[in-house]
Formats: C-alpha cells, structure tokens, sequence
C-alpha cells in the first residue's frame, strides 16, 4: 500500500477512535435508524443457520450482532479498523448473551484470512472511507467461499440524505472547506449510479445486483439532532473547527431551523437512503 493510502488509513484510525465514545452514546439511536439497511442486507446475502459470515467495517458491531443472533449454529465474525469501536461491540455482544461474535481490528485492504473462509460477507457503509475502494472489494472476494455472496451498502446521492446535507451544507454555506479531491474517502464518494457494480463485478462477483433502500432519522428535537451529528460525524467536527464562535451560532441557529421544518408528528424526520449491492463469487 502506498504512503499516501496509509496514511489516510492511520488517521481514519485515529478519527474513529476519537469519536468512538460518542457512537457508544447513540448506539441505540443508530441501532434502530440503520437497521433497514443491515436487514436489506441480510436478506440479499441468503444467510444461513451454520454459517461462517464476516461483517467488514462493522464499528461498534451491526449487523454482525444481528446475524449472530439469527444463525446460533453460525460464527460471526467482524472487523474494524478501531480497536476502541470493536470495544463496543464487544460489549453489546455480552449484553445480548452471544457466544458466536467475535472481533479483529484490521484494515479492509488486508484481511487477516485465508481465501474461501466465509459463507457470506458484509460491509454496512465502509467502502465510501476504504483508502482503496477496490483492493477492499477483491479482498472481499477473496475471503468468500465459491458460490457465497459478498453484500455492502453505500450512502445514496446527497439530495436523497437530508440527514446528513442538513447540517453539512449549511457548514459548507458558512464556511470555506477545501473541496477535497475526486475520489478521496467521504459519505458520498460512492454514491454515483453504477460505480459499486463495476467496482464488484472488477472484483470478479457474478451476478451483481443493486438495491435502492429508503428510512428515515427520528430525532426527538432539532437539538438532539445537533448534539447526535457533532458527536458522531467526524467531517461536522472538522468543518466546525474552522468556524469562529460567530459562524459556529449562526450555522447551529440554521440547522436548528432546518432541523424544525423537517417536525411531523412532533418529532424530526430525515431521509436517508442507501444502495444495497450484492454479488456471488463464481465457482471457478
């Protein structure tokens, strides 16, 4: 790997570590917010009793800890670049009394397992923050058994996030973040139509399908909503760094009022929608 992608790599380390105590805080929240995506994915991965699935990426442990649930003759196992994320999910396997979890930190782009190991393998929203989207997908692959589905999800197109553009865009409005370069890791880097099909299909997974999925972040405020995206939301914290005390009021006045017109049935309602892509490692 070179520098350059290690380094990336080594601070996207160092950020979810950091942020790692805010993601135990609003796990529940995050836990019932992203469970859509994790069940579109399950499903689309045909997972069964007795299997061996890897969950790549999994942070504080979803949907690793639901598919160990699900399969008690079965082994889960997840990965994370964050030792102090998978501290986490360790934990929320203890509480949920789940014996067949376990946890390794390591790097998307060198899983520490032998080829044809697993019977499925997920990643739930760590390609768009891979260094290197596609040495992560032949990785993927590789740790497959023949005929075994690999699955992921990705954040969709901006305009179809209101969860996230609500308060970006309004960091963006106020204050002047470099625009970072074309392909560099960020919520929406793989989000244009068609670029995770080809990025399996190069991979070499047959028969890759895509999957538009749509829920919605319940907020019980417009002020929890505030405290939830600059408690977990690294790029938040980072474009809020750069705003003096003056712009940082203005910009937590406007997404407080943004926040408001997004009420229904007295609560705040945000879109979020992922794409589900899945595809089967050949036989051959």
């Amino acid at each position: 790997m070179s520098a350059h992608l290690d380094q990336i790599r080594d601070q996207q380390r160092e950020t979810w570590d950091r942020f790692s105590a805010g993601w135990k805080k609003w796990d529940a929240l995050v836990l019932g917010w992203l469970a859509p995506f994790g069940a579109a994915m399950i499903r689309q991965a045909a997972i069964k009793d007795g299997d061996q699935v890897l969950d790549v990426a999994a942070g504080t442990g979803e949907p690793g800890l639901t598919v160990a649930a699900s399969i008690p003759k079965g082994r889960v196992t997840v990965t994370d670049l964050s030792e102090r994320m998978l501290q986490v999910a360790t934990e929320n396997a203890g509480h949920r009394g789940l014996t067949n979890f376990e946890t390794r930190v390591c790097d998307a782009g060198a899983l520490p397992f032998s080829d044809a190991t697993f019977d499925a393998v997920l990643c739930r929203f760590g390609f768009m923050f891979f260094p290197d989207v596609a040495a992560a997908a032949q990785q993927l692959t590789r740790v497959a058994k023949p005929q075994a589905r690999v699955c992921a999800a990705v954040w969709g197109a901006p305009e179809k996030n209101a969860w996230a553009t609500t308060i970006m865009a309004t960091i963006a409005r106020h204050v002047d973040m470099p625009k970072p370069p074309a392909g560099a890791p960020g919520l929406f880097r793989c989000a244009p139509a068609g670029l995770m099909k080809a990025v399996f299909e190069d991979a070499g997974l047959r028969d890759v399908r895509e999957e538009e999925v749509t829920t919605t972040m319940v907020h019980e405020t417009p002020e929890d909503y505030w405290a939830f995206m600059t408690e977990i939301a690294a790029p938040v914290v980072a474009g809020l760094a750069q705003a003096d005390d003056q712009a940082r009021t203005r910009i937590r006045s406007e997404v407080l009022d943004l926040a408001g017109k997004a009420i229904r049935a007295g609560k705040v309602e945000l879109r979020a929608t992922a794409t589900i892509i899945v595809g089967t490692r050949p036989s051959h």
